[in-house]
């Protein structure tokens, strides 16, 4: 038969309150839609088994250094089936991504922990820049992780903000990583850049560590003249990524920071790498700080590879936690 009258339909809503409930409708959208984190492109160049991992290589468009970049990265075991923690190395002068992942013998100590390691390269390449060729401490192969201000540097030449903010976001977006858990460590100006990754952004890793890293640039020949050149005579901008300039006014979380250094180091004894000056500013800040001072060992990766599996642990005291 056919319907009533529709007398049982809820009668006609006003359009006050049609509006305010569509309103109200529209922002709760808004508020409980999940963000969406798009995955960035990247490009695979190389994939090869290790230790039950891959060691693998990408290269991307990377927007803050206006190039072609590159990063290895070494997957253990357990990221095929868990989320990770990321532990990211810098490494040091005239070094790309190829020396810490086939001479430093890291992968190993990654696979039995669990953790994701992370290999950018030093610097831009290829960037056309006049003069960023001339020299094997200035230019290519020598960022210093410092976000340059001069001309013709700032434009390409952002390593700091490429560590610390693109790769860290393109690393979450692309592989099974624990978002928030990372810690950071590196070599001579990679190990510089690390402590200073740590120490400018409190909270942001977990650990830090550093092997013959360089702890004082503002004092040394090889920070003196690439923080010249890529940020200008006005030395508190170079104490803004100076180590043992940061750690007088450091107020963050608990940092555990152990570095390594060789006595043979021939880096030390011409007064590049000044360890004593960060070890009395972290003592006079009471900051823990470990100095291991290694008899016979030299600047080399066969010092690196020596220690590599104590830092590794030492990180991962902190990211598995």
């Amino acid at each position: 038969p056919p319907p009533k009258a529709d007398t049982h339909l809820p009668s006609p809503i006003p359009p006050m309150l049609q509006l305010l409930r569509g309103g109200a409708a529209a922002l709760a959208c808004l508020v409980v839609r999940p963000p969406i984190v798009a995955k960035m492109a990247l490009t695979q160049l190389s994939s090869t088994k290790c230790f039950g991992g891959y060691q693998k290589v990408y290269e991307h468009d990377s927007s803050e250094l206006k190039c072609k970049m590159r990063f290895g990265i070494y997957l253990p075991p357990k990221s095929e089936s868990a989320k990770c923690p990321v532990l990211y190395w810098l490494s040091g002068l005239t070094c790309t991504e190829q020396n810490f992942i086939t001479k430093a013998s890291s992968q190993q100590a990654a696979a039995e922990y669990g953790l994701i390691v992370v290999v950018p390269d030093t610097s831009p390449r290829g960037c056309n820049i006049p003069g960023e060729d001339e020299s094997w401490d200035f230019g290519t192969g020598a960022g210093f992780y410092v976000n340059a201000s001069e001309e013709p540097w700032k434009t390409n030449y952002r390593m700091y903000a490429y560590v610390t903010e693109e790769l860290p976001r393109l690393v979450d977006a692309n592989f099974s990583v624990i978002s928030g858990k990372m810690s950071i460590f590196g070599h001579s100006m990679g190990g510089h850049g690390a402590l200073v990754c740590a120490l400018k952004n409190p909270g942001k890793y977990k650990s830090v560590s550093a092997l013959a890293p360089i702890c004082n640039p503002v004092m040394c020949p090889w920070g003196q003249k690439a923080f010249t050149g890529y940020l200008g005579p006005d030395k508190t901008k170079w104490e803004t990524y100076d180590a043992t300039s940061l750690v007088g006014s450091y107020s963050g979380p608990h940092l555990d920071i152990l570095v390594d250094q060789g006595k043979d180091d021939q880096f030390l004894v011409a007064g590049q790498l000044l360890p004593d000056n960060f070890i009395k500013a972290c003592t006079e800040k009471k900051i823990p700080v470990v100095l291991r001072l290694q008899e016979g060992y030299d600047h080399s990766y066969y010092f690196i590879a020596s220690f590599i599996g104590d830092h590794i642990k030492h990180h991962a005291k902190y990211l598995n936690a």
